[in-house]
């Protein structure tokens, strides 16, 4: 059985169609990219699985658990919207840090507010979890920090050990690098490289081809709200079945 199920997916935003009937599966284990120009759909696609947009038709499964379904969709609860959304850590473009904790207690706070008594809470144990994080991410000299006080790619590699301390069944990146200069964009794909290799379940919304190309199990490119193609790395890079697919990698090669 596949770890996460998707059917038929829809989105509109008022009149326009975002999202037009996505469906594919992903194994446990594996790395998903998705690809595609701007407005494609892309990011619109992971908001609706982790639940920060609500579909307007289809169906989510993880490990069968039905987490949506857009047939009997009734209006939810904070509660239940916010217990589904732990199935997927959300990394975003701007990192989104609380900037008045350190890098610590950014790491710390999600865990804690998502027990069902933070009173009650093992805080040592969430800590202990937080500083390991940390530390796989090279932070360990960074724990006291501020926000402010971190680079760009230090704060997004925190960003990562925040959504890994949920202990998430996937983890999502929404173009984790596309507020980075290329030193510090090197830096936090080499960290998502190492976990590709500890066969961490990801999806990754992503501008790097050649990243792409080579950390990837399966890449889905996007045009136009529908999955215009998906395959290998090596089908979708090296022998693109769709017109449209060419065009985009043609596109990409010359801009280099």
């Amino acid at each position: 059985m596949a770890l996460l199920e998707v059917r038929n997916i829809k989105k509109n935003f008022g009149e326009t169609e975002v999202l037009k009937d996505l469906s594919f599966d992903m194994e446990e284990g594996t790395a998903l990219s998705i690809i595609g120009s701007s407005g494609s759909g892309k990011t619109t696609l992971l908001r609706c699985l982790n639940f920060l947009e609500t579909p307007d038709g289809g169906m989510i499964r993880i490990r069968g658990e039905k987490l949506f379904d857009a047939a009997d969709h009734a209006k939810e609860s904070e509660e239940s919207i916010r217990r589904k959304r732990l199935h997927f850590g959300m990394v975003f473009q701007q990192f989104n840090l609380f900037p008045q904790y350190t890098a610590l207690q950014n790491v710390c706070l999600a865990p804690l507010l998502n027990t069902k008594d933070p009173k009650s809470a093992d805080r040592g144990a969430i800590e202990k979890h937080a500083k390991e994080l940390l530390d796989q991410m090279g932070l360990s000299n960074r724990m006291s920090n501020y926000p402010h006080q971190l680079s760009g790619g230090q704060q997004q590699r925190v960003a990562i050990a925040r959504a890994l301390a949920l202990h998430p069944d996937i983890l999502c990146f929404d173009e984790p690098t596309s507020a980075l200069d290329p030193e510090l964009t090197g830096e936090v794909l080499r960290v998502i490289r190492s976990l590709a290799q500890n066969h961490t379940t990801m999806i990754i919304v992503t501008h790097e081809m050649s990243f792409a190309r080579d950390v990837s199990d399966h890449v889905i490119f996007m045009d136009n709200g529908v999955i215009a193609e998906q395959g290998t790395p090596e089908e979708v890079f090296s022998h693109p079945k769709e017109e449209r697919t060419k065009q985009f990698l043609q596109s990409y090669n010359k801009a280099l």
